[in-house]
């Protein structure tokens, strides 16, 4: 029971909390770091950063049923960045880096620990607020 009060009471601020690291984390690798976007990245972006604003509205506001438009958001993201971290790392899909336009969607900036590349980054992102937008779904119906 204190585990339902917690996260119906904080899961919207923890949600906000990720999406607005994923974003920063982002931000930072293109506009700090200079590493270009590839049209994945972009993908992956476009439904990140909405999340922050939806989010960020949701927590303060404790409107708790907006896992209706995240949840969607988050699983699609999650696909998406899915399908990219395995194009990076296996060959189970091939590359389409040609299609990829200036960037190469299987380039890897980053590779800390030989598996943390920035796709991996995105798909812990989404799955987190994916884990958390469904626990205050169902939390929400009881």
């Amino acid at each position: 029971m204190k585990w339902r009060k917690f996260i119906l009471e904080n899961g919207l601020y923890f949600s906000w909390i990720i999406a607005v690291v994923a974003m920063l984390g982002s931000l930072y690798f293109s506009e700090v770091k200079g590493y270009l976007p590839c049209k994945l990245c972009w993908y992956q972006r476009i439904l990140m950063y909405p999340q922050v604003l939806l989010l960020g509205i949701a927590a303060v506001r404790k409107h708790t049923w907006m896992y209706a438009y995240v949840l969607p958001m988050t699983v699609l993201g999650f696909c998406i960045s899915l399908y990219h971290y395995m194009m990076e790392k296996t060959d189970w899909f091939p590359s389409n880096s040609f299609s990829c336009g200036m960037v190469p969607c299987d380039a890897e900036y980053i590779n800390w620990f030989g598996f943390v590349t920035i796709p991996f980054l995105a798909l812990t992102g989404f799955t987190l607020i994916s884990i958390l937008q469904i626990m205050l779904w169902r939390y929400s119906k009881r």
